[in-house]
């Protein structure tokens, strides 16, 4: 048994997985923002509680910038107190076992790449939409980090200007399924400003109001996939998180791209995209998968030395 653990902005998930990614039992709770003191002590709790199973390794899927190689995060999102805080050292001392950590967007892409929908694909680009626009970019089957841990950190990508000539908007704001989300439910006084549900009940039912909003969305998602599209050529362009369970979502982001291409007719991309396989679980999924690759890579170099 593995322990797969997804931090993310208001739950910490655990999972009791198998290396097929079977997974046998999971759940949430609620993870502390206050402080790294608080912090620790409910992923100790956590970890405690699932240690006394024969546990060979704690994989972890979190926010900020992480160097997979030394397991420090940097600029931990959700977290900042977590920034330069070598999270695999401290757990590894803790449990004696091997730990790997990654950043929770990477994991999706991992998930999608291990299991998914980018299975086998050489190059291919998976965009999570959620309160911003993570994911990761795969390039000759790898996922790549970059000189900077900053390669499919996408929602710093910039997209366009606003009434400040220098004032950049960026797409982690208009690709934002939460802030769309939010703008629907506020224009129709839902007093759940943040329920996906009732959103999309306006927008499946054809509320004009409500899908100026979406298709606004949709042209912002549209926008960066064909610009994407160009810089890595991928195979496959892959939309996940939770909003990507709505059909309607990759008819009209294709149905944008094939507007932008009708307006700017010297489009010549013709971007693949499809909804990824994995949604609440993908980071589960994909933080498993990087700590197998790391000890098969140790299991490997152990091998070489006898």
């Amino acid at each position: 048994m593995y322990l797969s653990i997804d931090i993310g902005g208001t739950l910490i998930k655990p999972a009791l997985m198998d290396r097929s990614g079977q997974i046998f039992k999971k759940e949430s709770r609620p993870i502390s923002r206050k402080s790294i003191d608080e912090f620790d002590n409910i992923l100790f709790q956590v970890i405690d509680y699932y240690f006394s199973t024969d546990i060979r390794g704690i994989s972890v899927s979190c926010p900020g910038a992480v160097d997979t190689n030394t397991g420090t995060i940097y600029n931990g999102g959700a977290f900042p107190f977590q920034h330069n805080v070598n999270l695999k050292s401290k757990l590894e001392h803790r449990y004696g076992v091997e730990v790997a950590i990654e950043n929770d967007g990477r994991c999706a892409a991992l998930a999608e790449l291990w299991l998914g929908s980018v299975q086998g694909k050489r190059d291919a680009v998976v965009l999570v939409l959620g309160s911003g626009v993570g994911g990761g970019i795969i390039l000759d089957g790898k996922l790549r980090h970059g000189g900077n841990l900053l390669s499919g950190e996408m929602s710093y990508i910039m997209d366009g200007f606003g009434e400040e000539s220098q004032k950049a908007t960026f797409f982690g704001f208009t690709g934002s399924a939460v802030e769309m989300i939010k703008r629907i439910n506020t224009l129709k006084q839902e007093k759940e400003l943040l329920d996906g549900k009732k959103a999309f009940k306006y927008i499946n039912s054809g509320d004009e109001e409500a899908n100026n909003i979406f298709d606004e969305f949709c042209q912002s998602i549209g926008t960066q996939i064909l610009n994407l599209q160009y810089i890595l050529d991928p195979e496959i362009i892959a939309i996940g998180g939770g909003i990507s369970a709505q059909q309607i979502l990759i008819e009209r982001i294709k149905l944008a791209i094939e507007e932008l291409k009708r307006v700017n007719p010297m489009h010549v991309a013709k971007p693949n995209v499809i909804c990824c396989e994995f949604q609440n679980d993908a980071n589960l999924y994909g933080a498993l998968y990087n700590l197998l690759s790391n000890v098969d890579k140790l299991l490997k170099k152990t091998n070489e030395v006898l």
